[in-house]
């Protein structure tokens, strides 16, 4: 009798996670005239003078320096910006290396993105086919394609919602019914055992906390020969808020590739164990 196929789930952040920095800064911020230190300071000063939500002000802050510069701000615009972000070594081929492995142990493996950049410059990169969904903060259009409010805003707390879309399988955005319907822990297309988040700090804890206490996996990466920057991961360990820490390298071999290689292995043999003594 074939195995049975399980599936899995490995979502990610995608600032410092996938990508170095943050994606505004590769050609939208010079784009209006500024400098990454200015926009990302007047923007954290507009937060605490409204006492607001710091996401959905950077949101309006690029709005606002877009029609101060006359910066294009349509869907497109966003989509090219995204074809300049630069991506983390190993990271194009990543996703067939572990969809392939997966397939060695009859494991399904399923990716998604949880960000709170910009949803549109994420669809830009090269490696938008290779997820299921991506959650992130995204804008509404007008009827000539000009982004005008945000749709979405994805923050440190919220993004904890699509963990739960992706246990059940509830995947658009706009379903806010059932999402919240009951539905017993062994129909869950994806249970949180099954479940990885990779993350790189501080906004991405809630999500490490709650994988990992619903006996998932979490990983924090830290950006490879930064001084310093693994010291925030070890850190993440000791605190017991990930299982995990590893350098941003996907490259194959590299010690995250060794990492969910093991997370795969151990998910094909609890779902072996759980058939031990069931009826065929």
């Amino acid at each position: 009798m074939a195995k049975k196929t399980v599936t899995m789930a490995i979502a990610y952040d995608f600032d410092g996670t996938l990508a170095p920095g943050n994606m505004q800064e590769y050609d939208f911020v010079p784009k209006v005239g500024m400098t990454t230190a200015d926009f990302w300071k007047e923007t954290s000063a507009e937060t605490e003078k409204h006492n607001a939500d710091r996401i959905l002000i950077y949101m309006k802050q690029m709005l606002d320096k877009a029609q101060a510069a006359r910066v294009s701000v349509r869907r497109e615009d966003f989509v090219t910006y995204g074809r300049s972000v630069r991506l983390f070594a190993g990271v194009t081929d990543w996703f067939r290396r572990i969809n392939d492995y997966g397939k060695s142990r009859n494991i399904t493996v399923e990716h998604y993105i949880i960000s709170s950049g910009i949803k549109e410059m994420i669809e830009g990169t090269p490696i938008a086919g290779e997820f299921k969904a991506i959650y992130a903060s995204s804008f509404v259009y007008d009827h000539n394609g000009v982004a005008v409010w945000p749709a979405l805003a994805v923050n440190y707390t919220t993004k904890t919602q699509f963990l739960f879309r992706i246990n059940k399988g509830v995947l658009n955005v706009y379903d806010d019914h059932k999402v919240n319907e009951y539905l017993p822990q062994d129909e869950r297309p994806v249970p949180f055992e099954n479940m990885v988040f990779v993350g790189d700090g501080e906004t991405d804890i809630p999500c490490f906390r709650l994988v990992k206490e619903l006996n998932g996996h979490s990983i924090a990466v830290f950006p490879p020969k930064k001084k310093g920057a693994k010291t925030k991961t070890d850190k993440l360990i000791a605190e017991g808020r990930v299982n995990f820490a590893c350098a941003a390298d996907y490259s194959e071999g590299s010690a995250i590739e060794g990492a969910i290689k093991a997370v795969i292995d151990k998910i094909a043999a609890d779902s072996a164990l759980k058939t031990l003594g069931k009826i065929p």
